[in-house]
């Protein structure tokens, strides 16, 4: 059952890469979605659940948050280094973004489903009305798994090629990650320090590089309206899922 369900998280990430791939002259509009969406990913699902799965503190402080602080940390240090080793051979940037950072970006959005799909596979071993409700969350954010995946590979100037590469990687993944839960179960700890890394990265990326690059040549209200709605999804998605 797991498995059948992460089918249905496989098309709505390529339904996600889809909608992003086919808006090209209203760019400014898609990375205001994108950046939308990662802000209510990370504020409103991401956070939430580590905090409730990792549990411990570290020095009077949650495992969580400091991992989500690490994260963002890292995908900062990450972005500077490739930058610098690009500028150090001589290459020319795109646009100043770094293809690498893309693809890191992307890499760590297929972990991140793959973990969904474990996240769908654990909740079914509990009941048929967790993994129901864990479905639905899932399934339905994989929309802006797929958005974000294809949109964060082509802002740091990968070919599309590569993007649909990893929108595809980023669609299987939730399958792969649904069956390996017939063999094996992620101790709660572990998925909370994962989920709270993953956050800061997200965070970042969208704080730091996507909503920047949205308003840079086009500051309208109109993508400001795209973010917001973004958040908006997320909490709706959220909110059913509760």
């Amino acid at each position: 059952m797991a498995v059948l369900v992460a089918l249905g998280a496989f098309l709505m990430t390529l339904v996600g890469g889809w909608a992003a791939h086919r808006v090209t002259d209203r760019r400014h509009l898609v990375l205001g979605l994108a950046g939308g969406l990662m802000l209510g990913v990370v504020g409103l699902e991401l956070l939430p659940e580590s905090l409730e799965a990792a549990g411990a503190e570290v020095y009077g402080v949650p495992a969580a948050l400091l991992l989500f602080v690490a994260g963002f940390l890292l995908a900062h240090l990450v972005e500077r280094l490739l930058a610098h080793r690009q500028a150090a051979h001589g290459a020319e940037e795109s646009d100043g973004r770094t293809p690498e950072v893309g693809l890191t970006a992307a890499a760590a959005m297929v972990g991140h489903s793959a973990m969904d799909g474990m996240a769908i596979g654990a909740a079914f071993q509990v009941g048929g009305g967790m993994g129901a409700a864990v479905a639905v969350a899932v399934v339905a954010h994989d929309f802006a798994d797929g958005f974000n995946t294809y949109t964060l590979t082509r802002v740091y100037g990968n070919a599309r090629r590569r993007a649909l590469t990893m929108l595809f990687a980023d669609a299987a993944a939730p399958v792969a990650g649904a069956a390996s839960t017939l063999f094996l179960t992620i101790p709660q700890p572990l998925l909370g320090g994962y989920l709270g890394l993953f956050g800061g990265v997200l965070l970042y990326l969208a704080a730091a590089e996507i909503l920047p690059e949205a308003h840079h040549e086009h500051p309208a209200r109109s993508t400001l309206l795209c973010t917001i709605a973004g958040v908006l999804f997320i909490w709706l998605v959220v909110g059913a899922a509760h």
